[in-house]
């Protein structure tokens, strides 16, 4: 049977050996590793940027996968090293909340601090615990070494929660949480809630703009034009047909997002 896949999520970036050096301690220790990098361009000690992330991509991954998450600022502090035993997989980070909205995707999880210091890289950096802590338990963990064998058991961890839509009678208000690559705005709102105005005219507006949609793909408008539509996280996002809607629209977290539900006239 092939090992476990590892995933990587830092906020490294490419430029700096980090990424490297980490998967170079993971293959010292199981060289049949089989590592998938899902992104280094979190942005700086951005973790909830981070745990979006995750939650978004740890479902299309085989069950049994083996998530690291480093998106570390209280690196060499008091936070704790954490495993999470997860239906989907285990998560393997910083006690700071970035593995816990993935956690709860999963459903009931168990955690577990990474305290076997026998099992760590050292001498142990206080400055880089992906390296000495992080990758040595990710890839004893593909050698099948069991969560209680890596870790203590713990019984409540940091949590984080994204902002919740307030949803009424005929409209549903959210924001945007997140801001990709192309300048693609997702918001919280997602598809399930707009589901409960099924037949009825939907308007959606960002601040004081009202934008095209919800329609079926970007190119359902002109080049150019702004549109909201259902994304790949399976949430509202307002975007630009081959644009920037994050710059046009000078948007970003936080920035408010309407959808108004209107009847049909008879």
């Amino acid at each position: 049977m092939a090992p476990p896949i590892i995933t990587l999520l830092t906020d490294f970036g490419l430029d700096d050996a980090y990424v490297g050096l980490m998967k170079g301690v993971i293959l010292g220790i199981n060289p049949e590793a089989r590592l998938v990098d899902l992104t280094h361009a979190v942005a700086p000690q951005d973790v909830m940027r981070a745990a979006l992330i995750l939650r978004s991509a740890a479902a299309y991954f085989p069950k049994g996968t083996i998530h690291v998450v480093v998106v570390d600022p209280g690196v060499g502090s008091k936070r704790r090293p954490l495993l999470l035993d997860t239906p989907a997989g285990l998560l393997i980070g910083p006690d700071n909340g970035v593995l816990s909205l993935a956690a709860r995707e999963a459903g009931a999880y168990k955690g577990y601090v990474l305290d076997k210091i026998e099992l760590f890289r050292h001498p142990v950096s206080s400055t880089f615990h992906g390296r000495d802590i992080f990758a040595p338990i990710a890839a004893r963990a593909s050698l099948g070494a069991a969560p209680g064998e890596l870790g203590t058991a713990v019984v409540s961890i940091v949590e984080l929660h994204a902002p919740q839509p307030r949803v009424s009678a005929d409209s549903i208000h959210g924001e945007v949480i997140y801001t990709d690559n192309f300048g693609n705005l997702v918001t919280n709102i997602g598809s399930d809630a707009l589901a409960v105005f099924r037949g009825q005219t939907l308007s959606v507006s960002i601040d004081s703009i009202t934008v095209a949609g919800p329609l079926a793909a970007y190119a359902d408008v002109e080049e150019g034009a702004p549109l909201a539509l259902i994304g790949s996280w399976s949430m509202l996002e307002i975007a630009i047909r081959n644009g920037d809607a994050a710059a046009k629209l000078k948007a970003g977290p936080g920035t408010q997002v309407t959808v108004k539900a209107h009847t049909p006239n008879p």
